[in-house]
């Protein structure tokens, strides 16, 4: 899953990054709300992290004006302002959650993971497939009640995969949303960390679509 970082404050944005990067989730961060606009119109991500006091303008202003685009995707705000009036102001202009600095940053991460698991219908903190369970409180997948050992790379494809099931996903999807700007993986690579999937998951819990891209099989096959 992929989140879009808007933050000036230079060791907070780095510190922030890094640990939500370790708990498996891809990070792109900028200082200012005109680097997040462009960023949003050629990029796919599944959240934004959005401080208020930007450098160019408020975070409100940026909010409302990606609101009015049609730009729907979950935005936490984060914002040193504790009067009531500066969070209804925020909810107002289309923010899904706030947090008060100085904040913990695990409290973050479990907002985080709240807002993108109920942008794609799930309540619950465990999402389970078939007899595969991804717990997004704690990063760990278990297939038929085992510990499943994923890199952070794999974790985060079969994330994409599970939170969308049972509707298939494009290469171009988990492209965007699994790997950074840089990488721009080709599908050859994409297919490879598919099939290292399958093998610690099994073959028949991910299935292919010829053209289309890959799904979670919701009721596994028989092996």
């Amino acid at each position: 899953m992929k989140v879009l970082l808007v933050e000036d404050d230079a060791p907070l944005a780095e510190g922030l990054a890094t640990a939500l990067q370790e708990s498996g989730l891809l990070v792109e961060s900028v200082a200012t709300g005109r680097e997040a606009d462009f960023l949003m119109s050629t990029e796919a991500y599944d959240a934004v992290v959005l401080d208020l006091g930007l450098p160019d303008g408020s975070g409100i202003q940026w909010l409302s004006a990606w609101r009015e685009q049609g730009i729907d995707l979950p935005v936490l705000i984060l914002t040193a302002r504790e009067r009531w009036s500066d969070k209804a102001a925020g909810f107002s202009a289309g923010a899904d959650d706030y947090v008060v600095k100085p904040f913990e940053t695990a409290e973050i991460l479990f907002r985080l993971r709240a807002l993108m698991r109920r942008a794609h219908g799930h309540a619950h903190p465990v999402i389970a497939v078939g007899d595969v369970s991804l717990d997004t409180h704690n990063a760990q997948v278990t297939r038929a009640g085992l510990p499943v050992s994923l890199t952070a790379q794999e974790f985060r494809l079969l994330s994409r995969l599970m939170h969308a099931a049972p509707r298939i996903v494009s290469r171009t999807e988990l492209a965007e949303h699994v790997y950074d700007r840089d990488q721009e993986p080709d599908s050859n690579v994409i297919d490879v960390q598919v099939s290292r999937l399958r093998r610690k998951l099994g073959n028949e819990v991910i299935e292919t679509v010829r053209g289309q891209g890959y799904r979670m099989v919701v009721e596994p096959r028989e092996p």
